[in-house]
């Protein structure tokens, strides 16, 4: 039985059931999820882009940067990086290979711990990697969806780390609840079925939502629409508790709480789905299909990091980020020891996203937060 009928099968037994359950059946069923079945999701055969597998420059940016946070804990003898939702591990290879081939003083003490939820992009990232198989293990999230919080193992390599704790495009997959304003009351938005198309239901906040709405003081406007995005507390909490002494550095697209709820242009939310490169049409069609994703509050992270005892650093722009940590002169000096064009063309093509006002880059932000 598909994903869609064991969907519309369980609503016509249980009754409707909450975005975030839907969602979450979408976006990990073990069988046909969108991120746990075998799938192509990234690149120009995909549905999406990302930074990593844009240009190597990312990576190795990046790689300059943990170098900088290694020099500031003291070069501890142990530094360990924790990558969460790490797809085919782009990222990772142009970290490791950055370290040891520019920074051997942090190359040398550096473990690299890779958490992926498709068991196919984890025997990717392994295969990927197996040149620094002695620094690297790959597995399943401590923290999974809708299972925040489990207690590690005594050895678990993620667990009192010193280090830095990493995330790219993670934290906006993270299924979510949605709340509207009807008659001045707010509602939560659960999915039904009907004439066998799966459809919006409203009915009173489930405790949780209803919490965290009067713990943000949460004030819609009528027939507005916002995200709770409450996996996405959890997981700055256990990503704090996990680290010893380090950083918190997530990569992500989002916005300040009170942008995203006075922003005329997201007065319905910010949910949306794609597909090709493409938005879309209906969120609640082809579950397991499509890619689900919804813009991250900023607020919320660093008040549940504050709450932890992380310290908020710097949440820049992501491509004035990239500037700022020496991807220009990076560029310069790979462009200057090239002795073929085409290279150099097709290494300064690759940045284009990174550097230019209108690429992908402007679009994103990095927050680091420091215990």
């Amino acid at each position: 039985m598909s994903l869609e009928a064991r969907l519309r099968e369980r609503i016509q037994r249980e009754g409707p059931i909450s975005f975030y359950e839907w969602m979450k059946s979408a976006l990990y069923d073990e069988r046909e999820g969108y991120y746990s079945a075998a799938r192509v999701r990234q690149g120009r055969e995909g549905d999406y882009r990302t930074a990593p597998e844009t240009s190597p420059l990312f990576a190795a940016t990046f790689a300059d940067y943990f170098a900088k946070l290694f020099a500031e804990l003291g070069c501890p003898e142990q530094f360990t990086i924790v990558e969460v939702g790490a797809g085919s591990g782009d990222f990772a290879q142009g970290v490791l290979a950055t370290l040891k081939a520019e920074h051997p003083e942090v190359f040398e003490p550096t473990r690299y711990v890779i958490e992926e939820f498709s068991s196919a992009s984890r025997e990717r990232c392994a295969e990927r990697l197996r040149g620094f198989a002695d620094r690297v293990s790959v597995r399943s999230p401590t923290v999974t969806e809708g299972n925040f919080g489990d207690p590690e193992q005594p050895d678990d390599p993620a667990s009192n780390i010193t280090g830095v704790i990493f995330s790219n495009e993670f934290i906006d997959a993270f299924p979510v609840n949605r709340v509207v304003v009807r008659g001045g009351r707010l509602r939560q938005l659960f999915v039904g079925v009907d004439d066998s198309q799966f459809v919006w239901i409203e009915r009173d906040l489930e405790k949780p939502v209803a919490d965290y709405c009067q713990l943000i003081d949460l004030k819609l406007g009528e027939a507005q629409i916002a995200e709770i995005n409450l996996d996405a507390g959890v997981f700055i909490t256990h990503a704090a508790n996990s680290l010893d002494r380090g950083f918190v550095v997530t990569v992500d697209y989002g916005a300040q709480r009170h942008e995203l709820l006075t922003s005329d242009d997201r007065r319905n939310g910010t949910l949306r789905a794609f597909r090709s490169h493409r938005f879309a049409d209906n969120v609640l069609a082809n579950p397991g299909q499509q890619d689900l994703t919804t813009t991250i509050d900023w607020t919320q992270l660093n008040e549940a990091g504050e709450r932890e005892g992380l310290r908020t650093r710097r949440l820049d722009r992501l491509d004035q980020f990239l500037i700022s940590q020496g991807l220009l002169d990076r560029i310069a000096a790979i462009a200057a020891a090239t002795t073929d064009p085409a290279e150099a063309i097709q290494l300064t093509t690759s940045a284009r996203d990174l550097i230019l006002p209108d690429g992908m880059a402007a679009s994103f932000q990095v927050l680091v937060q420091q215990k």
